[in-house]
This record gives C-alpha cells, sequence and structure tokens, in this order.
C-alpha cells in the first residue's frame, strides 16, 4: 500500500508533468532544466545516447554520481530518442554487436559464454525482434483483447481515444503473453524440472497459467506482504507459493537461488527477449486492429463533430504504454517502430517509480533505493538491460505521473467501460491525458494500454478519495472563523456566494448544481474555544477544472478574513488530514452544555446545507460538523448542536418540517464518541 510506502524525492520528469523526458542528438542546442535527485544508485552498464550533464562534463557513463547531485538534461517536447547508429534496418547493428545477454539465473554453459545466451543471438539479427513477435506463442493462454474506443475520454481529450484492454485477459493482466512464449521455449526436460519466478501479483498469475497449459510444476516465490487474494489467485491456478522475504528484492534472490539450487528455470518478468517477444504482440494486434480491414470506428464516435484525416484513417498518431521493467514498452516498440515508424510509442510510469526514466536521463542502468509502490504492477527500483536498449533505441520519450492522474484516470476509464484498472493499469491513460493536455494535440488517433486490473478492493477507497484531486474537479482548502454563534452560518454563505445570478441556489452538500454555483463534498469542523476566539474547518469543493471558480472563492474567504489555505497539492491532506479533523472540544469545560451528537440524513442535492442552517434558531450553536460526499441520494451527517432540553422538541419539529431525518445517537455510541470527542 502506497500508505506506507517511501517516495524517492525525485524529479525525473521533464519541467512540467505530461511533457516526455526525451533525447537530443545535439545536447547544446537544447534548453537545460535541473532537478535533484537522491537515493540513487547506478551501475557501469554502457553509455547510452541520453547523456547526463554534471559539473559542466558531458559523459555517457553513470558512475560515481553523488546520490545528492543536480543534474541538468536536455529536454525537447516531441522529438523521438535518436537511435545511435543509424545504418542498417534492422533490430541489432553498429554498436549493438558488442551487447551480451545472459538468462537471469541461469547457469548454463552455453549462456556463460563470451557472446552470451545462445538461444537468444536473433535479438542482434536485422528484423529479429520483428518475426520473434510475429511467431510468437502467445494464444494458447492470450486472447486478442479489444481495442475500445473511449467516448467520454475522446470528447475530454478532443481526439479519438482507444483502449487496448489487456485488462480483460484471463489473468486480468497482458503478463500471461511473455510468460507462456517465454516457457513455450523451454525443452521437455527443463519444463520436467519446473519453472521458478518471483513476483507479487500479475507475472505471478501468468507464469501459473502457463505452467498449467503446459503441464509443468510452477513455484512462485511471493513477498511476505503480498495480498492474500494474489496468493490465493495464484494457488487456483495451480502455482506452488512460496512466501519469503519483506520486499521484491529478498524475494527474487531467493527465488535466483533455489532455481540453481534445484535445477528449476527462472522466469524473469521483463528483461528476457522472450518474454519481450511475447509482449510485443500487444503491438501487433494494435496495428492489425487499427487497418483499414478492422475499422473499429462507428459514425456516431467523431470528437464533437471535428474532422481529422488522420482520425478517419483509423492510424493512431501516438502509443502510451505503461513502464515498470521496460517489457511490455520494449516489445510494442521492437514492432511498431519497425513496422510503423511515424507512429509515437511513448512509454508513462509513475513519478515516485521512474527507474527507466532515470536510468535514460543518467545513461545506464540505475537502482532506486526506495519507489513509491501505489502502483505496484510497475514500482519497479531497476529496469532491464536489454529493455533499456530497446526504449533507448526507438522510444519517442517517457512521462511521468502522479498518484492523483492516475486515480483521476481510473476514475475516467470506469465512467467509459465499468471497468475498475489497478493503478498501473492507468498509468497509460494518465500519461495520455498529461501529453494531452501539454501538447494542445486534436483530432487524432491515440491508443492507452491498459495493462492490468488486478485492484485490491479496500484500495478503492483510497483511489475514491483521490481521484477528484487529480482531475482537478474537487479542491481541499482550510480556513479559520470566528468561534461565536452565526460564524458557522456566515462561513457557508462566503463559501455559497458565487455571483448575485446563483447566489440563492448556490451551495449544496453534495449533488451537482446546474446553476454554476459551488458543491460541497466535504465539511469537518469541531468547536474549539481558545486563546485566538477561532476555530479551524477542512472543507472540499467540487469546482470546473476550466473556469476560475477556485481562485474566486480563495479571495471572497481572505477578503472575510477568513485565512483559507489550498491542501489540494497535499497527499498527506488527502490521505490523512481529512480523517484527523475534529477531536476534542477545545473549551474550558470539557463538556459541551446541552450538546447533542446526532446522525441527520442530508439529502445529497443543491442547497442542502443552506437549507438546514436557514431553518435552525440563532442560539443553536453548531458544535461538531463531520460529511464526506458518498454519491448517494442521501448522505448521514455528524452533527454536533447545543440545543437546550426545553426546546429539543422544537428542534424535532423543525428537523420534520425540512424533511431531514435526525437521529440522536445511542448510549453505547455515545459512550464510545465521548472517548474522543471530549
Amino acid at each position: 500500500s502506497s500508505l506506507f510506502a517511501v517516495r524517492v524525492k525525485m524529479r525525473t520528469v521533464a519541467k512540467h508533468p505530461g511533457v516526455p523526458c526525451v533525447a537530443k542528438a545535439n545536447p547544446n542546442e537544447a534548453g537545460l532544466t535541473t532537478w535533484k535527485t537522491r537515493s540513487t544508485r547506478c551501475h557501469g552498464a554502457r553509455p547510452l545516447s541520453m547523456r547526463c550533464v554534471t559539473s559542466g562534463s558531458l559523459h555517457g557513463g553513470s558512475h560515481g554520481i553523488k546520490s545528492d547531485a543536480r543534474l541538468a538534461r536536455t529536454l525537447e517536447r516531441g522529438e523521438p530518442c535518436p537511435v545511435r547508429n543509424k545504418s542498417g534496418t534492422g533490430d541489432g547493428h553498429g554498436d549493438d554487436a558488442g551487447d551480451v545477454f545472459r538468462c537471469v539465473g541461469c547457469t548454463k554453459p552455453e549462456c556463460q559464454s563470451p557472446t552470451g545466451c545462445q538461444c537468444c543471438e536473433w535479438r542482434l539479427e536485422p528484423g529479429g525482434y520483428l518475426k520473434q513477435c510475429l511467431v510468437a506463442r502467445v494464444y494458447d493462454v492470450a486472447s486478442e483483447t479489444e481495442l475500445h474506443v473511449a467516448k467520454g475520454l475522446s470528447r475530454m481529450a478532443k481526439n479519438t481515444v482507444l483502449l487496448k484492454r489487456e485488462d480483460t485477459q484471463p489473468v486480468f493482466s497482458f503478463k500471461l503473453r511473455g510468460a507462456f512464449n517465454k516457457m513455450s521455449q523451454l525443452s521437455r526436460e527443463e519444463l520436467a524440472r519446473g519453472v521458478i519466478c518471483s513476483s507479487a501479483g500479475n507475472h505471478a498469475q501468468g507464469v501459473a497459467l502457463s505452467a498449467q497449459v503446459l503441464g509443468c510444476k510452477a513455484v512462485i516465490c511471493m513477498p511476505l506482504i503480498t495480498p492474500e487474494i494474489k496468493i490465493e489467485a495464484v494457488r487456483r491456478l495451480g502455482g506452488e507459493v512460496k512466501l519469503v522475504g519483506e520486499n521484491y528484492d529478498a524475494c527474487q534472490a531467493f527465488a535466483i537461488e533455489k532455481a540453481n539450487k534445484d535445477g528449476l528455470t527462472y522466469i524473469h518478468p521483463f528483461d528476457d527477449p522472450f518474454v519481450i517477444a511475447g509482449q510485443g504482440t500487444v503491438g501487433v494486434e494494435i496495428l492489425r486492429q487499427c487497418s483499414p480491414s478492422h475499422a473499429y470506428l462507428s459514425e456516431d464516435v467523431s470528437v464533437d463533430g471535428n474532422d481529422n484525416d488522420n482520425s478517419s484513417s483509423n492510424i493512431p498518431y501516438a502509443i502510451f504504454v505503461p513502464v515498470g521493467g521496460g517489457g511490455l514498452l520494449s516489445g510494442v516498440l521492437a514492432f511498431v517502430k519497425q513496422v510503423r515508424p511515424d507512429i509515437k510509442v511513448f512509454g508513462v510510469e509513475p513519478v515516485g517509480a521512474a527507474c527507466v526514466t532515470e536510468a535514460l536521463m543518467r545513461g545506464g542502468l540505475c537502482t532506486l533505493d526506495a519507489v513509491d509502490a501505489f502502483a505496484d504492477g510497475v514500482a519497479v527500483k531497476t529496469s532491464g538491460k536489454e529493455t533499456l536498449r530497446l526504449i533507448e533505441k526507438f522510444c519517442d520519450g517517457i512521462i511521468t505521473v502522479t498518484t492523483e492522474e492516475i486515480c483521476a484516470a481510473i476514475k475516467d476509464v470506469f465512467k467509459d467501460t465499468r471497468s475498475i484498472l489497478e493503478p498501473a493499469g492507468a498509468v497509460s491513460v494518465a500519461g495520455l491525458k498529461s501529453y494531452c493536455k501539454r501538447t494542445g494535440i486534436r483530432n487524432s488517433v491515440l491508443v492507452a494500454i491498459t495493462s492490468g486490473a488486478n485492484l485490491n478492493f479496500d484500495r478503492l477507497r483510497v483511489v475514491s478519495d483521490i481521484a477528484n484531486f487529480g482531475a482537478k474537479t474537487e479542491v481541499m482548502l482550510a480556513a479559520s472563523i470566528p468561534e461565536v454563534p452565526g460564524a458557522f452560518k456566515r462561513f457557508v454563505d462566503v463559501i455559497l456566494e458565487s455571483d448575485a445570478t446563483t447566489a440563492g441556489n448556490a451551495g449544496a452538500v453534495g449533488g451537482k448544481n446546474d446553476s454554476g454555483g459551488i458543491c460541497l463534498t466535504e465539511f469537518k469542523y469541531r468547536y474549539a474555544f481558545n486563546a485566538e476566539g477561532e476555530a479551524h474547518v477542512l472543507f472540499s469543493v467540487e469546482v470546473d477544472e476550466e473556469s476560475e471558480q477556485k481562485a474566486q472563492l480563495v479571495e471572497r474567504l481572505a477578503r472575510a478574513g477568513m485565512s483559507p489555505k489550498d491542501l489540494s497539492h497535499l497527499e498527506t491532506a488527502q490521505l490523512h488530514l481529512r480523517h484527523l479533523v475534529g477531536g476534542r472540544a477545545r473549551s474550558f469545560t470539557g463538556t459541551m452544555p446541552d450538546e447533542r451528537i446526532m446522525q441527520v440524513a442530508f439529502p445529497e442535492r443543491p442547497g442542502a446545507l443552506k437549507d438546514f442552517l436557514s431553518a435552525l434558531k440563532p442560539d443553536w450553536n453548531i458544535t461538531l460538523f463531520h460529511y464526506r460526499q458518498t454519491g448517494n441520494l442521501e448522505t448521514a451527517l455528524l452533527i454536533g448542536i447545543q440545543v437546550p432540553q426545553g426546546q429539543y422538541g422544537i428542534f424535532q419539529e423543525t428537523m420534520a418540517r425540512i424533511g431531514y431525518r435526525s437521529e440522536e445517537i445511542g448510549e453505547d455510541a455515545y459512550e464510545a464518541f465521548s472517548m474522543f470527542i471530549y
């Protein structure tokens, strides 16, 4: 869970999110942008054409770079990474001849020779990967997935957006393609001994299913922290689960050691030519499905009636691919860029786990000391050597995205497909949206590969809470108000006052407001009597991304002397602070005289909060207010209100008159609440 992950404090994106990290042939001609990185170890890999600039010197290696060194990189939007040697037409030529590949964990003599693994020499031949992608054996277990027209995303992005639905595979991920293609190359003797892999999720299920079909034993090493749902999924497929190690690195080390000890074949999740070729079949399908004979567009899916030659021809302008270790991206690149080099292919990875971007910037394989595990399917510390070679050769750039953008993309895909992607599966959609916003591209065909849907149910709450902030349709604010009767209603009036034409109808606890006013989606307050005589309120409102609603609201609150603070950019506030607001009433007496803690059913409609406050008598003081939008027809709010015993009957009549069901919490509940609110 990302709640306990340590985020790498590293700017691995271009100066702004949505701008691809790309190489430029002559770095002196490009503008330089600086950023700071820490907690990164770099290996002595061969120099790549992507250089890093350190202390004014240009070099290709990545040795001896201090963890806190300030770097500068060359950027140019939309430019492809140059091929280091443009002679020839195949997958391998020029400098590639010096590359040596050996299977990870393999002890076979033929793999230890100076030329590397004998069974993979085709990877350096002209057209080697092209041929292997076409003949890859994947359809014994995998399906040719749909290229889905996302109408809602298309309208939002002002382009025709197509989703390559790899989340609909039998194991809800593309990973079974590469796993089966690799395992189908093994000899009968190797299959008889069995296979082993290290994975906490999608690759594990792919290997387990492939082993079931091929009739061999599969040992799946999973970290101790692996969710039970994924463990059970592997066991249902016949995999022998070994829970070992606190993290993936320890788990992988155990798996490789066991492979050597027991004679098992280690199936790498991404850094293997046959795995890469298997994943490349996704690119084969995309180009075939975009051909004239596979017309997927119907007459009613044009982008708001805008015509475009590229869109009508079905040919994608760009393909966006999620990146972890780089297996899927390198496979798609190795096929698409040799068949249709005019189609751009971008990798997309989380900013907190951008090992490929960092490797490209530094000029060699890099290991991140820590990664943000929110998008756990792409939370990889070190990319593959072979995957990085292909990415550096063919990729048009890497785009990095935030957790908020990923959550917003999950919500966007759900609206279009009624399917819920895992965070890693939505990374490509987040990158596509960010790219469209930054470049202003219009009326083109864009493809995003939705790579997986293995989401733990208990993570839905976090995704839901963050999604609107990522889409910039919800903002979280804090403000201070005087702790005097009537201040709460005045505060709400300031929030809901949009302009003279909508002030009467504006504002709601929940619900959409067609009049253009602001809708409250969260409201948390607890009585506080302190030396400053102020109480602090945390609240969220729904805004139109294209409008100035947030700026106008902050300005109104500032004019009213309520000291507004924008918390929308603070992920810790979205995940934690909203649940901590409230607590004990800060008063000299400890308890609150005549306070009643009640549940009140508020209808989720515009004006609900204003109707409630307007119905209250001036001497009924609100002391607690706890609300979060649920999306239901009505939501149960927790409210504290000071109502003298002699007026409680009048209060109940008032609630009945305005149609709000209210009920004072029971004795057992009150005893529990008293432990925390007084």
